[in-house]
């Protein structure tokens, strides 16, 4: 931790033992017992059980409190005790007894006083005095329900949050942020436009894509899919299960069971299913469908999969993890010698990808590999691991890509390149993964004739080219902030009539633009054109097209761009011509 984290972090703690003390002083010291309250990376916190809830109507007066607090230059003194010592100084606060009973008998326990009037249990440290904390810049966040040690069988204690930093500026660049966060929220922002929903009682990460989300995933999944028939993926479609044994030859069932929704009991069943993790077991069966020689290699198979992932329910967030998941999933087999060059091909079918969507400077690379300190989570011996990195560190380095490692985050199979993407909260997750192995071919029994005749076990590239298109459609949403490039938009165009006399030739003008394949919707609702052209740019509709007496004497519309606003008249034909150029060049700007 560099310096000023250390210093930060500090402050950030010793303003907690302020908090602590302003809601005792406030609630009065007999109805407020403490928890913890720990500093956080964007400030600190306090877990209270008080008699009554606090509510935003207390803000100011919990910040006025602790002004007053640091104002009063109070020093915080250390002091160790015994922990005989340190139950009857607790005596009337049973969470802190709870913490030191747990704490081994000949413990020697530090507590902090801040002024003399109130002590709290802590290793520290802290600020000698509260008058450094005069230039500190802070601001309550919100109050929120957490169990005590955060096992719902505790009590429901409150939580008061509050953001903390060295100076104002900080602070303030920080609350924007989280603000500009909030308004692009996907999982806030994606329900807000009805793109997408859950529903309880279907189940957490089972989200239902409403038509304007169905509509972005599938016109993502045709252009993946016809992307990849250009450089040479042949498609299949598997099934969505398939028996344990399946699961066994691939080592899926030793080393991902807990991940898999399992279909039975193994103990009073004659057969078992799951539902498939992955693809890749599955397309290993169509290269196995017939003999092979070096001159079928390379071979590429892609799929559209639908995949089922059993994540725990704390993980669960919006789109971007959920259980049921459509993957733009492919496994390439090939010699050792054309290894290097696939890999390439994988990876540039991936930057393309990321580049079409706009989405290209946001990520990084991490090359993910084994722990061998963590053996039996992995199949395949230290050679065989060893060469795989070696040639996958070559085949990076050669390719000039910035990457970071990360120790235990392989496949149990073999090592990856994982593109990352964060969010807007600044969480980090997986996008497109590039995985190399030499394991499982072996497993499978897959083979090829080499031209000396030998039969040999070929290479496999595992790759997604655009990742999860759930957690794409999140990130898309993100990015834009719901205003997706016109080739994405659920719809592209809306026709606004000024007046019920328009309404024929606005109709004509849909039409015109549906033949030529343009997504196009007509508000023919009896609301005045203000508020129509309003609607629209709620709605994030790239182009309205205004129609009334000028546009309909003349075969024009009147067009607005969501970006600009008026951008004038144009004859009908002219913007089709337009806007279709713009559709096809997948533009972002």
């Amino acid at each position: 931790m560099s310096e000023i984290n250390e210093k930060e972090m500090m402050y950030r703690h010793s303003m907690s033992h302020v908090l602590a003390k302003a809601i005792k002083e406030l609630f009065g010291s007999d109805n407020v017992k403490l928890a913890i309250g720990p500093a956080i990376d964007n400030g600190f916190y306090y877990d209270f059980d008080i008699n009554k809830s606090i509510s935003n109507d207390d803000f100011a007066n919990i910040e006025s409190k602790m002004k007053e607090i640091i104002e009063r230059n109070e020093d915080f003194k250390r002091e160790e005790v015994s922990k005989e010592q340190a139950l009857k100084m607790f005596a009337s606060e049973p969470y802190k007894c709870e913490l030191i009973n747990e704490l081994p008998e000949n413990e020697t326990i530090s507590v902090y006083y801040l002024g003399d009037d109130f002590v709290d249990l802590c290793r520290g440290p802290h600020v000698e005095n509260t008058k450094f904390l005069r230039g500190f810049a802070y601001k309550i966040n919100r109050v929120s329900g957490a169990y005590w040690k955060g096992s719902e069988k505790n009590k429901m204690l409150q939580r008061v949050y509050f953001y903390g930093f060295l100076d104002k500026k900080q602070l303030k660049d920080y609350v924007n942020m989280i603000e500009e966060a909030i308004k692009r929220d996907h999982n806030k922002l994606g329900r807000e436009l009805g793109i997408f929903t859950t529903v309880d009682y279907i189940g957490q990460g089972l989200p239902i894509l409403l038509p304007k989300g169905a509509r972005i995933v599938q016109l993502l999944q045709r252009f993946v899919e016809d992307e990849e028939e250009k450089r040479g993926w042949l498609l299949t479609k598997t099934p969505f299960m398939a028996k344990s044994d399946l699961y066994k030859i691939s080592g899926h069932w030793d080393h991902y069971k807990d991940g898999m929704f399992v279909l039975g009991d193994e103990e009073k069943d004659k057969e078992v299913f799951a539902l498939r993790p992955m693809t890749c077991p599955f397309q290993y069966q169509a290269y196995l469908n017939e003999g092979r020689s070096y001159k079928d290699l390379p071979l590429r198979y892609n799929e559209t999969s639908t995949l089922f992932r059993n994540e725990a329910s704390g993980e669960m967030h919006g789109l971007i993890r959920v259980r049921q998941f459509t993957i733009s999933e492919g496994h390439l087999m090939c010699t050792p010698e054309q290894l290097e060059d696939e890999f390439k091909s994988c990876l540039e079918l991936a930057i393309y990808m990321l580049k079409t969507l706009g989405l290209y400077e946001d990520a990084s690379y991490r090359f993910s590999q084994w722990d061998p300190n963590n053996r039996e989570k992995y199949i395949g011996t230290d050679e065989q691991w060893a060469e795989a990195q070696s040639i996958m560190g070559k085949i990076l380095d050669n390719l000039e890509i910035p990457y970071e490692i990360g120790i235990g985050e392989a496949a149990f199979y073999g090592p990856k390149l994982d593109i990352q993407i964060k969010n807007v909260w600044g969480k980090e997750d997986t996008l497109i993964t590039i995985q190399i192995d030499q394991l499982l071919a072996e497993k499978f029994g897959m083979e090829y004739v080499d031209k000396d005749g030998q039969k040999k076990n070929p290479y496999i590239i595992h790759r997604t080219s655009i990742g999860c298109y759930e957690r794409t459609l999140a990130y898309l949403i993100e990015k834009y902030a719901g205003a997706f490039p016109t080739w994405l938009s659920p719809t592209q165009v809306k026709i606004l009539n000024i007046a019920d006399v328009h309404l024929d030739y606005a109709r004509e003008v849909k039409d015109k633009l549906c033949q030529m394949g343009i997504r196009v919707e007509l508000d023919d609702r009896n609301e005045k054109i203000g508020k129509k052209i309003r609607d629209a740019q709620l709605d994030k509709i790239p182009y309205s097209l205004i129609i009334g007496d000028n546009e309909m004497s003349s075969n024009s519309v009147s067009v607005r761009k969501r970006s600009v606003g008026d951008i004038g008249v144009k004859p009908v034909d002219e913007f089709i011509k337009d806007i279709l150029v713009e559709i096809n060049e997948k533009r972002i700007g």
